[in-house]
């Protein structure tokens, strides 16, 4: 029986997955790298956009969230989280063969080369491209920005406890976009949902990388898992305490209703479930806890959606 390396499976990927059981063969590797079995990135990446184009719709008076920028960004969001996933195997090839959990990713395990590997990271790119040159210049400008902070981001593991810092930084610009999508400009109701992002992305990706911690201290890799240790409980609280805080003053800032703040504070409570749950030294456990944040994307982006409706409507 063949192993998973030789078969091409991944080893944290989700077993039974259509990639490995209905994809074509060639296709299975370039899939791999870009995580089309694993959703849950681009959700991760795609909530802040949606947050900010349904904040920008409260503000605008509108029932909904313009309909084509949510579609826009859905497309934007898996092609560029599949680029950054690709970016990131070819900068991280020699730590990923030294953890038990990645080794057998396409690249270290030669499912693909690095020039066939940097091919596909161009035709992602120029798919997020093309999604991006739907909107307006000043829109156009702030989403080829954001490129610098994905550049460096892999990086970060290797100079800095704080490389969830710079995910966050990365994962979080779309709240800025969907506000600079509808008004070609950036007022400070976006800026705090961004804010706000980059506290969220370094809780949930704390929980994610408990996982690795022991492969981390081995190859020296670091991240805030290792930084907090046993205090991860008391950081995700302060984390994620002030994510909501920020993410209220930028319902404030539109004169949200009390859809929107009634959807922030059940959220509040999936994040504190989250807390309570967490068990460290369980990585399936954290792996489940870190998924449950899409959870929480729709808890909020339903709550927005609502308050624009009752608002139109009054």
């Amino acid at each position: 029986m063949q192993n998973d390396t030789i078969a091409g499976r991944v080893a944290d990927a989700v077993r039974g997955h259509w990639v490995d059981t209905r994809a074509p063969e060639w296709l299975r590797p370039y899939a791999r790298l870009a995580r089309w079995e694993r959703p849950i990135g681009w959700w991760l990446l795609l909530w802040p956009c949606w947050w900010s184009a349904a904040l920008a719709g409260i503000a605008g008076g509108r029932a909904l969230p313009d309909p084509w920028h949510l579609l826009l960004f859905m497309i934007g969001a898996i092609a560029m989280r599949g680029a950054g996933c690709t970016y990131n195997d070819l900068v991280d090839q020699d730590i990923d063969d030294k953890v038990a959990r990645t080794r057998s990713r396409p690249l270290p395990s030669g499912q693909v080369t690095r020039g066939q590997a940097k091919f596909f990271l161009l035709l992602q790119l120029l798919v997020g491209l093309a999604v991006l040159l739907q909107f307006n210049g000043f829109a156009i400008l702030l989403g080829i920005a954001s490129l610098a902070v994905v550049a460096v981001y892999p990086f970060m593991k290797r100079v800095t406890n704080w490389p969830q810092l710079f995910l966050g930084l990365a994962f979080s610009w779309g709240a800025l976009m969907g506000w600079a999508a509808a008004f070609g400009r950036l007022d400070w109701p976006a800026v705090a949902l961004y804010c706000g992002g980059i506290l969220w992305t370094i809780g949930y990706d704390t929980i994610y990388a408990h996982q690795d911690k022991e492969d981390d201290a081995l190859v020296g890799v670091r991240s805030t898992a290792r930084l907090f240790g046993t205090w991860t409980k008391p950081a995700l609280a302060a984390l994620y305490g002030g994510a909501t805080v920020l993410f209220a003053l930028a319902l404030f800032g539109v004169d949200a209703g009390p859809a929107a703040f009634l959807g922030l504070a059940a959220g509040l409570a999936h994040l504190v479930w989250q807390i309570v749950r967490l068990d460290i030294d369980d990585p399936d456990q954290c792996l489940k806890l870190f998924r449950s944040n899409t959870s929480y994307g729709w808890i909020l982006f339903a709550g927005l959606v609502l308050d624009a409706m009752v608002q139109a409507l009054l």
